[in-house]
């Protein structure tokens, strides 16, 4: 992404600094489950303590909003006791090393942003057509922190689809 950016450009030094960021401070999770996902898998499978603390922390990095402990528990329980955090662990490691990803997608595309700011819309190589919307509040987890939002997005999306 980093080769598509404009060094003179304010909006692009911007995008560039956040990266540069988000690469020295934000992106050990990453760099964990890129490359060693069987690895934090057990260890989320064996230790509840290890499977709040990682969820813990991503709610706090990745939320606008204070954390809610029922919300933060039951997030959690649904990880530990489906046992599925060595399933969430290689989502990443398989999106990094796949070399055939197909033909483009044919069928309608959608994408809500939240915590939208100017640099997200130039990152996002949206098709022609595509559904945009972008939203002040809400981070990583929408569905939590902005429900009313991406419920009436999802169906701006889809009621013209039926």
């Amino acid at each position: 992404m980093a080769d598509r950016l404009d060094p003179s450009d304010p909006v692009d030094k911007l995008i560039a600094n956040r990266m540069e960021t988000f690469r020295k401070e934000g992106s050990g999770y990453l760099a964990i489950q890129n490359s060693r996902p069987q690895t934090i898998g057990y260890g989320l499978a064996d230790s509840p303590l290890l499977q709040l603390a990682w969820i813990a922390e991503k709610f706090y990095e990745w939320t606008d909003l204070p954390i809610d402990r029922d919300q933060l528990l039951t997030t959690v329980s649904l990880y530990w006791f489906t046992g599925s955090g060595a399933t969430a662990a290689h989502t990443l490691y398989e999106q990094a090393h796949s070399t055939d990803w197909g033909a483009p997608a044919a069928v309608p595309q959608g994408f809500a942003v939240f915590g939208a700011d100017e640099t997200v819309r130039k990152l996002v190589p949206a098709p022609d057509g595509a559904h945009w919307s972008e939203f002040n509040r809400g981070c990583h987890f929408p569905a939590m922190e902005a429900p009313a939002q991406l419920a009436g997005d999802l169906q701006a999306f889809f009621a013209p689809l039926q």
